[in-house]
């Protein structure tokens, strides 16, 4: 048997592979930093043998409350994932017992979201008559920071901004905006034909290329957790967020959504701005019809459950969708997906996955339009 990560987003630490019922593993930590949870691997030669991989230092994760009821997802040719039934945590370990039926098989945290299938990504929406890419500069490791403009900024129609993967591990986050993408610039969709009338985009799919082919969690190839820097962003440290909260600064914003995964929530759900200081009565309101409008373009997302005030404290201002809500005034949230299952609307073999992630990025469209419309009939009033 053979383990290796040498890959796009690869990462474990392999401790002994000599007995396939007694594979030792430990979760690599980000390349500068100490958080370590996301794993991605290939085990090959073990077809047809049960073999037991345990995550020796599980219960030392940057969110140990997320291995409870989590499976381990796996695929035998990178594009159809499913979730491993015996995954546990037990003793402090995370353990997955598995038969392979191939020689192959991938094993990773969540469904990978791939460097090439960025590219991809922002090769195909140059295609579209609707959108435009820019190269907003450069990353620590020297990457493309790319950003698309979908609508015509010249006709002084309201700037939204759509900001995913800040935590590079937590691929759900392009999924969702591939699904808003592809809908967003559908010429045959009405709710997105009318967005484009009414506004101007400017999304960024990944805000943290480096992290992701490195196979980080949480933080850039320098460190940083990006999602701390809004405030005070470092040129040199967190050229990511110095640059787009720049270019945002050129545009104003109107909306903004920062698109996440939670390691430890089996549900998706908002992270509201009612703790931003200055938040008014008028913004409540904005925010709640926004909530409502999601709540009913998609059963998957929902209000009861979510993050308990006070859980950011001081760094409170330091977060993207804060930073944004204190800076303009506008409906700005975060938005969060499981890292395991939706727990109102269970899937036993895929759970939470990039289909039903690009789904509810096609569902955003609703309340996008829904804003636009009473941002439009508020100023007309």
């Amino acid at each position: 048997m053979k383990i290796s990560s040498c890959f796009d987003s690869g990462a474990i630490e392999v401790l002994s592979l000599d007995d396939p019922q007694d594979i030792r593993l430990r979760l690599r930590a980000d390349n500068a930093a100490a958080f370590h949870q996301w794993f991605h691997f290939r085990l090959h030669g073990a077809a047809g043998r049960a073999v037991r991989m345990v995550f020796e230092n599980a219960a030392a994760a940057a969110y140990p409350d997320g291995w409870p009821d989590y499976r381990c997802v796996a695929s035998y040719d990178r594009q159809h994932w499913f979730r491993v039934e015996g995954t546990h945590f037990r003793d402090g370990a995370l353990i997955v017992e598995h038969t392979p039926e191939r020689d192959g098989v991938y094993y990773a945290y969540f469904e990978p979201y791939s460097y090439e299938r960025h590219l991809d990504l922002i090769s195909h929406v140059a295609q579209s008559p609707f959108a435009k890419n820019r190269d907003l500069g450069s990353t620590v490791d020297g990457r493309d920071l790319d950003l698309v403009v979908v609508g015509d900024p010249a006709a002084g129609r309201p700037p939204l901004w759509i900001i995913a993967r800040q935590h590079p591990g937590e691929t759900m986050a392009e999924w969702f905006v591939e699904g808003l993408l592809e809908r967003l610039l559908d010429p045959a969709d009405p709710v997105a034909r009318r967005i484009r009338e009414l506004a101007v985009l400017y999304i960024v799919p990944n805000m943290n290329p480096d992290g992701a082919v490195r196979g980080n969690l949480r933080t850039n190839a320098a460190g940083r957790n990006l999602n701390r820097e809004w405030r005070e962003p470092d040129p040199l440290a967190s050229p990511e967020v110095f640059l787009v909260r720049a270019e945002m600064e050129r545009t104003g914003c109107a909306l903004f959504l920062d698109i996440h995964g939670d390691e430890s929530l089996p549900y998706v759900f908002f992270s509201t701005a009612e703790e931003v200081p200055g938040f008014s009565a008028e913004a409540a309101r904005a925010q709640a019809r926004f909530i409502e409008a999601f709540a009913a373009a998609s059963p998957d997302f929902q209000t009861v459950e979510g993050y308990k005030p006070g859980r950011f404290g001081e760094e409170l201002l330091t977060l993207a969708s804060k930073w944004v809500a204190h800076r303009f005034g506008c409906v700005s949230l975060t938005l969060e997906m499981p890292f395991k299952d939706n727990a109102l609307l269970p899937d036993p073999v895929a759970g939470w996955n990039g289909a039903r992630s690009k789904r509810l990025g096609a569902a955003m469209l609703n309340p996008i339009l829904r804003h636009l419309i009473d941002a439009a009939t508020s100023s007309s009033a």
